[in-house]
């Protein structure tokens, strides 16, 4: 219990892990081990998941069991590890070792559908996806506090998995097509871009900051969450600002992210999330390299601030997304 009271207190992010077989479920639960594919997008979800998240399996559009994540390690030579067999995905015919894993502490033990209303974050993104084209999806805190008190504490240990030797890398990221080797080296896309700004904005410092530049210093930082990707009838958000415990209504702040120089449609594009979500938003962000000139002379009618981020690292080279996400800065420009 001590465990589960300190975690919350913490604010851990909560994420659910997409799982593509039922094999690979038992294994999961088994071992207590989470897996994420040798491609680009295993690298970002890598990122994405810190040390003391709590995360959920999804299969079957069921939710299973709660845990904590008390170890992260990406593996060199995974393909001939254990537990997990090889991916290959009929659309492309590649195939795909796993590793980028996650060592978990078992919490709690429950077997939910999503139908669920307590699942209903997680469940309209499934839905406007039209299925799990993801590696995980992000849940709010209050998904979280519904899942800490559902089905039972977890009491069965988990069975270590007998590994024998192996070599361990850190993931790196680079604009110079020609030293991407993944799973190593992938290529430095918005997903990371996206995940450092999540991760910059969840510091409470760095967030009072940006909001009392964007004239909202009576906002407290604390009493907001900064949530990865959210599906909407109009599209995908990028990250979503929302409040933790709404009350009556919910403030909400869309931000649009893109890594090179924002155009027009970027700027249509967010505000057409902003109209999708009515009053509770007030604001939409818009986080880019650079922008024209016409999205500089129609962001304030469109009731849009405009942030260009600088990153310290060298992206021609292979920084590590530490050093990609502690060398960002955020300059708001209007």
């Amino acid at each position: 219990m001590p465990t589960e009271v300190s975690l919350l207190a913490r604010k851990p992010s909560y994420f659910l892990i997409s799982v593509s077989t039922r094999e690979n479920l038992e294994l999961c639960i088994k071992h207590g081990l989470a897996g994420f594919p040798s491609g680009e997008s295993g690298a970002w979800t890598f990122c994405e998941i810190e040390e003391g998240d709590l995360v959920s399996f999804l299969y079957g559009a069921r939710a299973h069991n709660l845990y904590r994540v008390r170890k992260r390690e990406a593996i060199r030579g995974a393909e001939s590890l254990p537990p997990w067999k090889l991916l290959t995905f009929r659309e492309t015919g590649r195939t795909y070792s796993f590793p980028f894993r996650l060592h978990l502490q078992p919490i709690r033990v429950f077997n939910e559908l999503l139908v669920r209303a307590e699942f209903a974050y997680v469940a309209e993104n499934l839905l406007l996806r039209g299925g799990y084209s993801k590696t995980h999806f992000q849940a709010d805190q209050t998904t979280l506090q519904s899942a800490s008190e559902m089905g039972t504490l977890a009491e069965e240990p988990v069975l270590p998995l007998a590994m024998g030797q192996y070599t361990t890398f850190t993931p790196r990221f680079t604009r110079n097509k020609e030293l991407a080797r993944t799973p190593e080296v992938s290529r430095f896309k918005e997903p990371i871009l996206q995940s450092a700004i999540r991760r910059h904005l969840m510091s409470e410092t760095n967030l009072q900051m940006l909001l009392s530049r964007l004239s909202f210093e009576r906002i407290r930082a604390g009493e907001f969450e900064i949530l990865g990707e959210k599906a909407l009838p109009e599209g995908h958000i990028d990250l979503l600002l929302k409040q933790r415990v709404p009350l009556g209504s919910g403030l909400k702040i869309p931000v649009e992210v893109k890594t090179k120089t924002a155009q027009a449609k970027d700027l249509d594009q967010l505000r057409a999330y902003m109209d999708e979500m009515r009053g509770e938003c007030p604001i939409g962000i818009l986080i880019a390299g650079d922008f024209n000139k016409r999205v500089i002379g129609g962001a304030k009618d469109a009731a849009v601030k405009l942030v260009r981020y600088a990153l310290d690292a060298d992206l021609t080279k292979a920084p590590t997304f530490e050093e990609i996400h502690e060398g960002l800065a955020l300059e708001v420009i209007g």
